[in-house]
């Protein structure tokens, strides 16, 4: 009997102090949740200016500029923001699932350490890997890295279609998967300014729209990134929770269980020590 409530009760400080962990786990990835989204407001900002500025390049760009993307066969290409850890359910499985009926042909540029492994699982093998950042202030830089990953493939034409596929969380819904794409840029989003006014510029038109083209992408990897980072860790948050009710439950069984031990063990100390008076009389 002392045997069994002594193992009751190791397996219910185990359970307390895997509860820590996980409260622990949960409130990290609330607050990297929180400053991704706070962060978000920033970026689409930032994303409009640049947008603007591409719309009166184009006023000054001839009219084939503004023809967009053309009907000639493509050579794609896929960046997929995965997960970088785990405890988050099947983030990547569903990014993965989002992008397979591109794959291949498309050229991969996969993110997030998480992702790369369920990726190999399903044998897809990316070009070009990288690790998703511990915090929100090291996306730019992310951003940074792909971006010169692609320029190269593109200036040389060995990539022509660009889309980035990333994981967006929305509340009531989880986690969503969307496909932006990228590159190249659909000028025709673009409205031409709607006053008379030509802007003041000191470059070529062609050279002014490269720059502000390569501008737009990084603001759009910094966006998706960001997106997929939240969206990460509120994933990982909705897991923590589950798991938090999972030994929530637990804990009350066992403590249900150490109560009846305890009173089985008493009861039987009192039957003995009763039986025990009882033989000291009688004898």
């Amino acid at each position: 009997m002392t045997g069994r409530l002594a193992d009751v009760s190791a397996r219910i400080d185990g359970i307390r102090q895997l509860g820590m962990v996980v409260n622990a786990m949960r409130g990290i990835a609330a607050a990297r949740a929180q400053q991704a989204r706070s962060q978000l407001a920033a970026v689409d900002s930032y994303t409009a200016t640049i947008a603007a500025a591409i719309g009166r390049s184009l006023a000054l760009a001839p009219a084939a500029a503004r023809r967009g993307a053309g009907s000639r066969p493509c050579r794609p290409a896929l960046v997929l923001f995965c997960a970088e850890q785990g405890f988050a359910g099947a983030f990547s499985e569903r990014v993965l699932d989002a992008a397979r009926a591109s794959l291949p042909p498309a050229e991969i540029f996969l993110i997030g350490t998480r992702g790369v492994s369920a990726a190999a699982e399903r044998g897809i093998a990316a070009g070009w890997t990288s690790a998703m950042p511990a915090h929100s202030g090291g996306l730019p830089k992310l951003a940074d890295r792909i971006a010169e990953a692609l320029y190269a493939p593109i200036a040389a034409g060995e990539i022509d279609q660009l889309d980035a596929v990333f994981s967006q969380w929305r509340p009531g819904h989880g986690v969503h998967v969307e496909r932006r794409h990228l590159f190249p840029l659909d000028n025709k989003a673009f409205p031409l300014p709607v006053d008379a006014g030509a802007p003041i510029v000191n470059l070529a038109p062609d050279v002014l729209l490269s720059e502000l083209t390569a501008a737009y992408l990084h603001a759009q990897l910094c966006d998706a990134s960001l997106q997929a980072f939240a969206a990460e860790n509120e994933a990982r948050m909705e897991a923590m929770a589950s798991a938090h009710h999972q030994i929530e439950r637990q804990l009350s069984e066992l403590e249900a269980k150490q109560r009846i031990l305890r009173q089985e063990e008493i009861t039987a100390e009192i039957i003995e020590l009763a039986a025990g008076e009882t033989a000291s009389k009688t004898g």
